[in-house]
């Protein structure tokens, strides 16, 4: 199996941390990727050991599951977590850069008419 994606391997341990009853369908829709990479991360978060799936044992449908976070995935989740909040960090400090510096090109040209 490939990697997954650190984004999608964020969004998709928090949205179960937050969602276990969630279906597969309501996973693709809420993360915007298709119900085949839902099902292709989910057994890829099984293998790891992150998330165990468990009968729903309430639902209507005998085939409805609940995606539960082990501890490794509560790790996981946090070690993901730290890495995608340094990453939005930088972008945000790289993004105030270009912004001061476009600013004080605006203002250059402005003294210049």
């Amino acid at each position: 199996m490939h990697p997954i994606d650190e984004e999608v391997r964020y969004r998709l341990l928090k949205y179960l941390a937050d969602h276990p009853e969630a279906s597969q369908r309501d996973v693709a829709r809420e993360l915007g990727i298709s119900l085949g990479k839902v099902n292709y991360c989910l057994k890829a978060l099984i293998e790891k050991g992150w998330i165990k799936a468990r009968n729903f044992r309430n639902s209507r449908k005998k085939s409805a599951y609940v995606y539960v976070l082990t501890a490794q995935g509560i790790e996981e989740k946090i070690d993901v977590t730290r890495a995608f909040l340094q990453r939005k960090v930088a972008e945000y400090d790289l993004l105030v850069k270009e912004i001061e510096t476009l600013t004080a090109e605006v203002g250059e040209l402005s003294a210049g008419t």
